[in-house]
């Protein structure tokens, strides 16, 4: 079993920057790769990024890329995703991600909101 808690959400200005945290707690070791998705009013969720268990493969959404970067620590079990120069267009619900090799894992996400 992995329980992930996200943090870091809040209202910020466009052209601002934010950095999320995912904690993951439980089966740690078998975790081989992290996400986060994001989730607007009304949309479909969307994945923005993902990472590797060793950290050294990422990828993200075409929108995103160049301006978030996901980043894992895992000594202490923990992901992060930085966004810069950030968007209203990023509003959203985002949703930290984990799988192994028998389930997937969703936190409870964390409400990121750009506005002027």
């Amino acid at each position: 079993q992995v329980q992930l808690v996200e943090s870091g959400g809040a209202l910020v200005q466009p052209g601002e920057s934010l950095r999320l945290s995912c904690a993951a707690s439980g089966n740690i070791l078998s975790i081989y790769a992290m996400n986060w998705y994001r989730q607007a009013p009304g949309k479909e969720r969307e994945l923005v990024a993902a990472i590797t268990s060793g950290g050294g493969i990422t990828n993200y959404a075409n929108s995103e890329k160049g301006r978030f970067v996901i980043s894992r620590d895992n000594s202490k079990n923990t992901v992060y995703l930085q966004m810069s120069s950030l968007k209203p267009e990023d509003t959203a619900v985002y949703y930290c991600h984990a799988r192994n090799s028998i389930a997937e894992y969703w936190g409870q996400g964390t409400q990121v909101t750009v506005s002027s």
